[in-house]
């Protein structure tokens, strides 16, 4: 592999000198200065990048829009991302790399958060925001992903010249994600060290990008329920197709010819064989995982209401309110609530000792 290490940049001048530096340990680094108003890209050049500068500030997705192409012309194969701000440790650059290798053409996204969905180092508004974002991204998606919204990541450009993104801003990170998934580019995690933020605001601004990000998931949420409309209108008029119409005659015919000595024994005979398939469709589609997800999907889109007003309670009521918010996320916006289940068989139908059609779950 050739690996270039990309950074993008806004006004970090007093951390991203320490972070080029330990970042040339693992391959070659390369700065786009997102318009700095202050000496971010004579600090990065000092300490050994080659710097990209834009006049104005274009935003992060157009700072990473930039690095990848300049990594491309480069002749690089994997372009590794991390922020200028030291809130990620290039120590773990390796880590990444190693999974890179196993899998070139996935994309690995360093997680700051642990198996049991906690991150004691991320204060606890950025990591129920995480949670919230991983919770749609991942049922819009189909992923299985702690951290949607890691910036440390290794993108295999392979794999990103197949992609058409159009998001800019924090989005693109995300929309990367969901586009990957659609695309059948695998997304892999990789637990990284958590350096607590410097005390100065982050690039990320929670109104207006969490805001866009919130926009675009809405948008993806609803290609998804349409989608689960669609399976829904199909699993509902399945039985009506021809097949499936023969097949039940045939079977509710049988089991009342087994039992013709009356007309009465024969209707209740036709009535159970409609009855017990009806019942174990029904089973079949409560039991399926897309309708579990489904489901705690619509709980915590109808939940969101409740932790906004929440969450604003608790800004303005400070440590005199109990932390309800983080209940509430933990609880509605689990990841385990949309824990891939294994998708149930359809029923098949056997004979029972009498030679009658029977309909069975395996």
């Amino acid at each position: 592999m050739n690996v270039w290490i990309v950074i993008p940049v806004f006004n970090e001048a007093s951390t991203v000198g320490e972070v080029v530096h330990a970042a040339r340990r693992h391959g070659p680094v390369l700065v786009v200065d997102d318009g700095s108003r202050d000496e971010s890209s004579d600090v990065a050049a000092a300490a050994g990048a080659e710097v990209i500068r834009h006049p104005r500030r274009l935003g992060k997705g157009q700072a990473l829009r930039t690095a990848l192409t300049a990594a491309r012309r480069r002749g690089a194969s994997h372009v590794v991302t991390l922020d200028g701000d030291g809130q990620h440790a290039p120590r773990d650059v390796p880590w990444l790399l190693a999974a890179a290798r196993q899998a070139p053409g996935a994309i690995i996204v360093g997680s700051r958060v642990g198996f049991d969905g906690e991150a004691p180092e991320v204060p606890a508004e950025r990591l129920n925001a995480i949670r919230v974002a991983g919770f749609f991204v991942n049922w819009a998606s189909g992923l299985s992903l702690r951290d949607t919204q890691s910036g440390f990541r290794v993108y295999p450009l392979s794999a990103l010249e197949r992609m058409t993104l159009r998001r800019g801003g924090f989005v693109l990170e995300t929309e990367v994600l969901v586009v990957a998934a659609a695309r059948g580019v695998p997304v892999l995690e990789v637990p990284i060290t958590v350096i607590p933020r410097a005390a100065r605001r982050s690039r990320f601004r929670p109104v207006a990008d969490g805001v866009s990000i919130g926009v675009y998931l809405a948008g993806q949420a609803l290609q998804r329920w349409a989608s689960e409309a669609w399976a829904a209108v199909s699993e509902v008029c399945g039985p009506l197709s021809r097949d499936r119409r023969r097949s039940r005659h045939a079977a509710m015919l049988e089991a009342g010819a087994a039992r013709g000595d009356s007309f009465a024994a024969w209707g209740i005979a036709i009535s159970a064989v409609a009855l017990h398939r009806a019942g174990d469709l029904a089973m079949y589609w409560w039991r399926h995982p897309r309708r579990r997800r489904a489901a705690a999907c619509a709980g915590a889109t109808l939940a969101l209401p409740v932790l906004l007003g929440l969450a604003l309670t608790q800004v303005l009521a400070g440590r005199l309110m109990p932390d309800l918010a983080t209940r509430l996320v933990r609880h509605v916006f689990s990841q385990a609530r949309l824990g891939a289940a294994a998708r149930p068989s359809r029923p098949r139908h056997q004979r029972d000792e009498t030679g009658a059609p029977v309909a069975t779950l395996p």
